[in-house]
């Protein structure tokens, strides 16, 4: 039995997926469908054979927009071709500012597109570097959006953390642990399953503070930026800016979703 090619899918609304899915398949590929709940590994979508990656933009655009970041920052997924579906113009244009050599496409066009960047995929991927990091220069405290006299709530930092921030704003005064309501809070995160555990307790501080979760890059535990982001979407958070702190750290800012009317 011939087995059809694999495509991955990353839409972010799966009861709006349907139309596209069915494409999908009406075209013959066999489809793995991501929602925001759900995020592989660079190791799962390496090792499944993908021949190809489409990701939705009519949804959380900014999603889509970290998510081929992602795939191209990692050399064991940056070949793979990446499909752009829908969005609005003006952050479509944006997106492929950063990424030219990606194809874009509408849902009826996804046939053509998909067939267009499997047979040709570029030679010579682009790894859009400025979509992950903030402006050269700046230290961690700026990229946050620490400013002078805030109060930074830190829960279970590093030791070193004062290196990880760098210099600090004026006035700036830093509470471990916080007992009020801190202008911006950081959360340090050391284990994936502690993470998860206390989600529940911490998710409303995005409410009320600036929350940065942060975790150290290159870890093989599966503690990483996709699994930060699925588990806080699965508490009703949304990230909305990552940036790299230094050598190790990395952290999303999250809010509080709001509710559709």
């Amino acid at each position: 039995m011939v087995r059809s090619p694999r495509v991955r899918l990353f839409h972010w609304r799966a009861v709006e997926a349907g139309p596209l899915v069915a494409k999908l398949r009406a075209a013959g590929y066999d489809v793995v469908h991501h929602s925001e709940t759900q995020s592989p590994s660079v190791r799962e979508i390496r090792e499944s054979g993908s021949v190809a990656v489409v990701i939705d933009l009519s949804r959380m655009p900014s999603h889509g927009r970290y998510v081929g970041a992602w795939l191209r920052g990692s050399k064991s997924t940056r070949g793979i071709p990446l499909v752009f579906v829908g969005g609005e113009a003006e952050k479509v244009a944006a997106i492929r500012k950063e990424i030219p050599d990606a194809v874009y496409t509408t849902v009826e066009g996804i046939r053509g597109a998909l067939k267009k960047a499997i047979a040709n995929p570029p030679p010579e991927p682009v790894v859009p570097r400025q979509m992950m990091q903030a402006a050269p220069g700046r230290t961690a405290a700026q990229k946050m959006g620490i400013r002078e006299g805030s109060v930074v709530g830190l829960i279970d930092p590093p030791a070193d953390y004062a290196r990880v921030l760098g210099e600090l704003p004026p006035g700036v005064a830093m509470e471990e642990d916080p007992q009020r309501v801190c202008e911006v809070t950081l959360w340090f995160v050391h284990d994936a399953g502690e993470y998860e555990a206390e989600l529940p307790k911490r998710r409303m501080l995005a409410a009320r503070s600036r929350l940065w979760i942060l975790w150290q890059k290159g870890r093989r535990d599966g503690l990483n930026g996709n699994f930060v982001r699925a588990a806080a979407l699965t508490m009703g958070l949304v990230d909305y800016k990552i940036c790299s702190l230094d050598g190790v750290w990395s952290g999303m800012v999250f809010a509080v979703k709001k509710a559709r009317r």
